[in-house]
């Protein structure tokens, strides 16, 4: 009994640390995307990330908890957990429920934090509200029932996403693409005839803080999904993660030098993301090599996919699409080819497992790739009947900090603002 009370603490503390270091990488999200942003919107930045944990927080905690873990009858949405009452009898935890909800609130305001990016400097605050609520609330949790409940109908198919490469990143990649498509891009960012006019970072020293921030937060994101303190693969789930984001990291140097002859700071910074991004699905599941190789490939395949974007005057600011929604389909699938025997039910292709687990986790992506990008679309379509979704002309073009919140970013001390003109401004 007390060998059970000792693991029962162990592995509660595990988690729970982990979990804060998750909620720390909102931190690594604010000084990432402050920095890849004009200064005159660093300030709405700021503000959504507080709308990111603080509604995120109790939405999920509402419902969102229920419909992603509670009992169900056809493996589509939870019944069981609302406000944490009700019966969770069947989730089998070594750690109370409380706690195991504390590391899965960390998750959904992870997810919710990519979109952010992709509607930078151009969304209303009040839709983003609305929208952080629907997809804390609906979204991420209907579909994260699928592949992580045990009774979930895509986890009963055997589709392995460990730490969510699928069903964090691909999800919130494939929802920043429709909210980026659907609001439009920055006034000026596209010029006539396919010229594209690039919106230089106001702060690259920041937005590599915030990366910094996001690479150590992923090692509680990756082994703190063990939820035991006693794992044994937490080592090598830890190993991965690094080289993974060693090899994007290096990868998109290289990559860069070798396309625009310079390496390219926002993508190098985007490459060690994209690496993070690929191997979150598998990283207690591959061998090293492996995770070298997926995160190279993702490193590679960001920077492309970022200038494909471009080229169809989809405007995403800190590339949130090509680091979650491309880095994150290439990490679900590489588990179908990499997954070594004895890790998973299922072994990869290359293996010798067959075509099993590959077409199963090609047919999880492509769900979550389509539910993502058709509920992101759908529900900032509902929005604009009720509040517009892109702020005005004059707003965009003051900046969100002082047209929506009513102060700037920075300020001299000798600087005096009007009290009543700056509040009045964010008024409708």
């Amino acid at each position: 009994m007390e060998i059970e009370q000792l693991s029962r603490g162990m592995d509660t503390i595990w988690v729970v640390l982990t979990a804060a270091m998750i909620l720390l990488m909102e931190g690594g999200f604010a000084l990432l995307e402050a920095g890849f942003v004009r200064q005159k919107n660093a300030v709405s930045i700021i503000m959504k990330v507080f709308v990111d944990i603080a509604f995120g927080a109790l939405v999920f905690y509402a419902i969102g908890f229920a419909f992603m873990y509670g009992k169900d009858s056809g493996g589509l949405i939870g019944l069981s957990g609302f406000f944490m009452g009700g019966d969770l009898t069947h989730l089998s935890l070594n750690i109370s429920h409380d706690t195991y909800w504390l590391f899965q609130c960390a998750f959904v305001i992870a997810v919710i934090s990519i979109v952010s990016g992709a509607v930078a400097e151009r969304i209303h605050f009040r839709a983003y509200i609305i929208y952080t609520i629907i997809m804390t609330g609906l979204i991420y949790p209907i579909s994260g029932h699928w592949i992580w409940s045990a009774n979930g109908w895509l986890a009963k198919l055997g589709m392995i996403d460990f730490a969510g490469s699928a069903a964090i990143h691909a999800l919130g990649g494939f929802a920043a693409l429709a909210a980026a498509i659907f609001i439009g891009p920055r006034i000026g960012r596209f010029g006539a005839e396919g010229k594209i006019n690039i919106v230089p970072p106001s702060n690259l020293p920041l937005a590599s803080v915030g990366a910094f921030i996001l690479w150590f937060g992923w090692f509680g994101f990756n082994s703190g999904s063990t939820l035991s303190a006693t794992n044994d693969g937490i080592g090598h789930i830890a190993v991965t993660t690094m080289l993974a984001s060693a090899a994007g990291c290096a990868a998109s140097i290289l990559f860069t030098m070798l396309r625009y002859r310079k390496a390219d700071p926002p993508m190098v910074i985007n490459g060690a993301l994209a690496g993070l991004v690929g191997i979150t699905a598998g990283c207690a599941f591959v061998s090293d090599a492996a995770a070298i190789l997926i995160g190279a490939v993702s490193g590679i395949v960001m920077v492309l996919a970022s200038e494909w974007l471009e080229k169809r005057k989809v405007d995403d600011p800190v590339g949130a699409f090509a680091v979650h929604g491309i880095s994150g389909s290439i990490g679900t699938l590489a588990v179908g080819l990499f997954a070594m025997p004895g890790t998973a039910t299922y072994t990869g292709l290359f293996y010798g497992g067959g075509w099993h687990l590959l077409g199963v986790q090609a047919l999880g992506l492509v769900v979550v790739a389509v539910w993502g990008f058709a509920l992101t679309w759908l529900a900032l379509k509902l929005i604009q009947y009720f509040k517009p979704v892109r702020v005005s002309r004059d707003e965009e073009l003051i900046g969100l900090d002082v047209s929506i919140h009513g102060v700037p970013a920075y300020s001299q001390d000798h600087d005096f603002l009007d009290v009543d003109q700056l509040r009045g401004s964010s008024k409708e």
